[in-house]
């Protein structure tokens, strides 16, 4: 297929515009791919020639739909159930049996990310996959978030209704037991799996992640496969870079098999099965050249040397690795706060209990610090404690009980997160965020008439500022990306 006639200066605009704003990288070889994607693009958007189109694209200050319109036709929908199910065996014969021992005496909760989960087979294959490893699933608090960056994926994942090409490596069994028939080829996930999925959008290279606000925090176990090889060098090392901080220690990520490289996910473990690697969060140094890795749980014959044709993004040099740290500061809590940053919250943690005295008057802000911590390390109970204690030193501060709320929510003790953020509001009723996390509250509980108020107020009061404005008590979250959140929680409809 020849290129429409234009200027490879505009074709390298427009591939700089799209890798900025979406990490999709579209070098010279995959010129062609970018106008076929475009060719659709410009229909919706009411041009008749690609060229215009591009001259409108170069030109125009578009806004976040007409970017996400473009995405809906630049990225690629292929999957189905059980996808590269390899992945999924070696997760739960290997990974997944030690996160349910650790966690069925610690609060039986796990928490999962389908990051890029175009339609929804990965979500709902991760849920099925719990429901089959976990008799008793029904008593523990399961997370699974889907994320994409494409709406129109979204809102087909949202509904849940799949046709014979999703189950192309499926047994039959699969579909008699976890979906109903609908109509001709038309089958709809059961409704004890679908309860288990929330979807929401997300820009893996423009949104800021892991946060609170956002529920990417604390993960066990991130898939992220299949959508890295599309992304720039720099964007691909900054998405791994926050995904790693959006994991618990000694929590997994999965990538696919095209996508490991040794370069890229340097600070994190491999665990090479044959057939899949996943890459274990830890603090211990990793080395760097090519090694092999045993598992402890494998036999030796299971061992497999790490892939080394690796494709040309993966061994860029361009890999954005967490910072080091810095000088230490002065004090122990701007210490904590460096750490904070970096997305080292075990340290973080540390430093401040080290250094907070029962002797010494109460520190709200450390207080704070410590709670953010280690709720972004899944210890929600020590997180709970350290919000008591800060809203107990200043009881008129509504951060105190903002942050207590999501936290008591995320503990499953939902009334108690209510009558919090019902007060974070009576102390500041223009709180947007205590708005927002009631919607979240009334939208878990089915109140879809509840939660859609709250989500208007709170939209009403963000309006009130400027887009790009950084929320008090978020981790980077700005008032226009937190309209975007809610806007889509809305088209997505309210009841998960």
């Amino acid at each position: 297929m020849g290129l429409n006639p234009m200027t490879e200066t505009n074709w390298s605009r427009l591939s700089e515009l799209i890798a900025d704003r979406m990490g999709l990288h579209f070098p010279p070889e995959r010129w062609s791919d970018l106008q076929r994607g475009l060719t659709g693009a410009a229909e919706e958007f009411g041009f008749a020639d690609v060229r215009l189109c591009v001259d409108w694209l170069l030109s125009a200050p578009l806004t976040k739909a007409q970017f996400q319109a473009l995405a809906s036709h630049l990225t690629i929908g292929e999957t189905y159930f059980f996808r590269e199910k390899r992945t999924f065996e070696v997760l739960a014969d290997s990974a997944l049996p030690e996160l349910i021992r650790l966690r069925r005496g610690n609060g039986r909760r796990l928490r999962l990310w389908s990051a890029a989960c175009c339609t929804g087979e990965e979500a709902y294959s991760l849920a099925i996959l719990l429901h089959q490893v976990i008799p008793d699933l029904e008593d523990w608090h399961v997370t699974i978030l889907a994320t994409d960056i494409n709406e129109r994926f979204l809102r087909k994942a949202a509904a849940g209704v799949y046709g014979e090409w999703s189950f192309r490596e499926s047994p039959s069994w699969f579909r008699e037991r976890y979906f109903q028939r609908t109509g001709k080829g038309q089958y709809e996930i059961a409704p004890e799996i679908k309860k288990l999925v929330t979807f929401a959008h997300m820009n893996l290279v423009e949104d800021c992640y892991p946060t609170l606000e956002t529920d990417t925090n604390a993960m066990d176990v991130i898939f992220c496969r299949n959508v890295l090889m599309y992304f720039a060098p720099s964007q691909a090392a900054t998405a791994v870079c926050h995904l790693r901080r959006a994991l618990v220690d000694d929590g997994w990520l999965a990538v696919s098999p095209c996508e490991v490289s040794q370069t890229l996910f340097s600070r994190f473990a491999p665990a090479n099965f044959p057939g899949a690697t996943l890459y274990q969060k830890t603090n211990a140094k990793v080395p760097t050249a090519p090694s092999w890795t045993l598992p402890l749980w494998s036999e030796p014959s299971a061992v497999v040397a790490p892939a080394l044709d690796m494709p040309a993004w993966a061994m860029s040099p361009a890999v954005a690795e967490e910072p080091a740290p810095p000088d230490v500061p002065a004090t122990p809590l701007a210490a904590a706060t460096s750490l904070y940053q970096q997305g080292r919250y075990a340290q973080a943690a540390e430093t401040l209990r080290n250094s907070i005295s029962t002797r010494d008057a109460p520190n709200p802000q450390a207080f704070s610090l410590l709670a953010r911590a280690l709720a972004n390390q899944g210890e929600l109970a020590d997180a709970s404690h350290w919000c008591d204690r800060w809203v107990a030193a200043d009881k008129l501060d509504a951060s105190g009980h903002y942050l207590r709320a999501v936290v008591l929510q995320e503990l499953g003790d939902q009334e108690q997160s209510r009558r919090s953020l019902q007060r974070a509001i009576y102390l500041r009723p223009d709180m947007a965020l205590a708005h927002f996390a009631l919607g979240n509250l009334a939208r878990a509980g089915r109140r879809n008439d509840e939660a859609d108020k709250h989500f208007t107020n709170a939209a009403r009061l963000l309006r009130s500022c400027q887009p790009d404005d950084v929320l008090p008590e978020s981790d980077g979250l700005t008032a226009g990306r937190l309209i975007e959140i809610i806007s889509s929680i809305t088209a997505l409809g309210t009841t998960p």
